[in-house]
């Protein structure tokens, strides 16, 4: 079984039964009668048993699969009638809810591939196609047993060989239990009905994830029997593409969320301090302009408030031209590899399959682009989370847990335990530093509480009641349609129970949608409840105005 941080099942065994046959022992029945029976076409009839009499005409092989336990008892009672035939018990995964499904994954029958990768396995078994189910696979299938039997030339049973000495017996497989919230994952599902985007949420003390949600999504339960064929092939068709997991293959620029991590590299270095001001004379800025009214001079705090393109512009070059460097491109060598201790541009490579790294350019890069002669003006647009940088929404979140922690994190991971098991591997557990100093994250910290308590915090109007919380919202460039609207978040402020990104894809404003749902998500996890009903309907039943690209 499959099972959330409190107990509540997400994944279990169902009986089910397949149809067997032994070709030799087939007599003459009424075929049409047989068809109608199982309701298959009398063509595919002659398909199967074709292909159980190339495989053998003596040994049993699976005619039928994957048969409900409620059309086996109707089967059942009337197969006397077609000798040859004879039912084996299995079992098929059930999903109580119909949530998680790119979390849990599927099961299906091995290829030859699986086969020939791994010789446990044999034609007919099952393994774990995507999600939990493939990564666990070998926790969750247990081992086979084994029974050798006598058989005569005709294949039939003669007793067991040397009275069982070689038997074994089947070794069960152990329980999982995540760290999902199966409550939590189901009303950000909810919340995302109509969008297209997604939302992860982590626990900050341990790394274990919280939900991880992609929209749309479909139900677990259609990949599961007899149907699953034709359901995944109508998923794969389907022009809103269910299949994707924007949570972790998404990648997006990071826009304005980018700018706190800009701040924390120059910090680090001595580029800037908390109190240095730039001047930004608003759309007559230089070469990045700013789209905000306020004050100038600013310093760092009142920048991250009001988001201003051109304090960060300046932050950047300021890091790209410190004197702590023998040049630009030793110095950005410095910004790159800050990114990648900030979990950006590589795998986590846990056990969330298919994660992508998203993208944050090197110096050969720039380097093979310009042929050698670039500077910080040639690539301004990293310095508000624009240009070449991609990062997943794994990733985001990943960064409110880092800000939250001033400084450091643990590799995001679904599991939480194996039923049995004392310890969970090392890589879940092992803490990541940063390298850069804890006392830069207060500033930062404090910038995204006035997010949501300054007089100009873009996300003041969905405060919650009684919680204290940083955010920061980011407006992405998307140039062929509307843009994304993003929001990461943390909370409580001063002992972070849960850290996310929200992403909400050709939405408009980051306050507009990212924030109100990252803020009623908070709510919900930690109060059990939103005392906001009107915000909440509002998020579950309507959906942003899209422009086709």
């Amino acid at each position: 079984k499959i099972l959330d941080r409190r107990g509540k099942l997400l994944v279990y065994n169902e009986a089910a039964f397949d149809l067997l046959v032994i070709p030799q022992q087939v007599k003459v029945f009424d075929t049409n009668e047989f068809c109608q029976l199982l309701a298959i076409e009398k063509s595919d009839f002659n398909a199967r048993l074709s292909k159980a009499r190339n495989y053998s005409r003596y040994r049993p092989s699976v005619f039928l699969e994957q048969i409900s336990k409620e059309d086996y008892g109707y089967i059942a009672e009337k197969l006397y009638h077609f000798p040859g035939f004879y039912f084996q018990a299995r079992t098929l995964r059930h999903y109580p809810q119909p949530i998680a499904a790119h979390v849990l994954g599927d099961v299906g029958e091995v290829n030859q591939r699986n086969i020939d990768r791994d010789s446990y396995y044999a034609s007919g078994d099952y393994i774990g196609k995507s999600g939990i189910e493939r990564f666990y696979e070998k926790e969750l299938r247990g081992s086979k047993g084994l029974k050798i039997v006598m058989v005569d030339v005709y294949n039939r049973e003669k007793g067991s060989f040397q009275d069982g000495r070689y038997d074994t017996l089947p070794i069960a497989g152990k329980d999982l239990v995540l760290g999902l919230d199966a409550d939590l994952q189901a009303y950000g599902e909810a919340l995302m009905n109509g969008k297209t985007g997604s939302i992860v949420a982590i626990e900050p003390s341990s790394g274990e994830i919280l939900s991880l949600i992609t929209s749309p999504s479909f139900d677990p339960n259609l990949l599961v029997g007899r149907v699953r064929g034709q359901n995944y092939k109508a998923l794969q068709q389907d022009s809103l593409k269910p299949l994707i997991n924007r949570a972790i293959s998404g990648s997006y620029p990071p826009g304005s969320t980018f700018k706190m991590i800009n701040a924390l590299a120059a910090l680090n270095i001595g580029a800037i301090n908390e109190h240095t001001e730039f001047t930004c004379q608003g759309k007559l800025s230089g070469p990045i302009k700013c789209t905000h009214d306020h004050k100038s001079p600013l310093a760092l705090l009142e920048a991250m408030e009001n988001s201003c393109n051109p304090y960060f512009w300046n932050t950047f070059r300021n890091t790209l031209y410190s004197s702590k460097f023998k040049d630009h491109k030793d110095a950005y060598d410095y910004w790159f590899e800050t990114m990648h201790k900030f979990g950006l541009g590589v795998a986590f490579d846990t056990d969330i399959p298919f994660e992508l790294t998203g993208n944050i350019p090197s110096s050969a890069y720039f380097d093979k682009l310009y042929r050698g002669s670039w500077n910080a003006l040639t690539v301004r647009s990293l310095s508000i989370g624009q240009g070449e940088i991609l990062v997943t929404p794994l990733q985001l979140a990943n960064l409110a847990v880092i800000i939250s922690n001033k400084g450091f994190y643990y590799k995001p991971h679904l599991l939480k335990s194996i039923v049995g098991d004392a310890n969970l591997p090392e890589t879940y557990t092992q803490k990541i530093e940063t390298g850069v100093s804890s006392e830069h994250f207060e500033i930062v910290k404090q910038s995204m509480l006035d997010v949501f308590e300054g007089d100009h915090g873009t996300a003041r109007y969905y405060k919650i009641d009684s919680i204290q919380a940083g955010g920061k919202t980011g407006t992405v460039q998307n140039p062929h349609c509307d843009d994304h609207s993003m929001f990461i978040a943390f909370a409580p402020y001063d002992n972070p129970k849960i850290a996310l990104a929200v992403v909400v894809e050709n939405a408009g404003y980051g306050s507009t949608w990212a924030a109100p749902i990252a803020t009623l998500m908070i709510e919900r996890y930690l109060k059990g409840k939103s005392d906001r009903p009107a915000l909440e309907k509002r998020m579950m039943e309507t959906s942003p105005n899209k422009k086709s690209p």
